[in-house]
């Protein structure tokens, strides 16, 4: 009898994570898509020298108030439209932030050679 009621409590113990599942987060994959666009790009101002090691640790703190508006927007379950368009904006002045540093007169000093 012991055994049969601990065999329960176990399976039960066991069994209860998968009936009480955690609704999704919201999915925002083009919030997600163009973040790693934008990532991407600092990335690669940055390996040709056209991001100084400033302007891009700018820009990162700029991507990670982005992502940090996005997490506030999924916080309560839903993205609204009034949400997703906001967080539209917030990347569209991210983008132009990066494309101005990107294109602006300073650059990286070239590394010499090493050998």
């Amino acid at each position: 009898m012991k055994n049969r009621i601990l065999i329960t409590a176990l399976t039960a113990a066991f069994l209860s994570p998968v009936f009480a599942q955690t609704p999704a987060t919201p999915a925002t994959p083009k919030v997600d898509q163009r973040q790693a666009n934008q990532a991407a790009r600092i990335e690669q101002g940055t390996a040709s020298g056209a991001l100084t090691d400033k302007e891009a640790a700018k820009l990162n703190a700029g991507q990670a108030r982005v992502e940090a508006k996005e997490e506030k927007a999924k916080a309560d379950g839903v993205v609204t439209k009034k949400e997703r368009a906001k967080l539209q904006h917030a990347e569209n002045k991210q983008s132009r932030k990066i494309k101005r540093q990107k294109h602006d007169a300073q650059t990286k000093p070239a590394t010499p050679p090493t050998n």
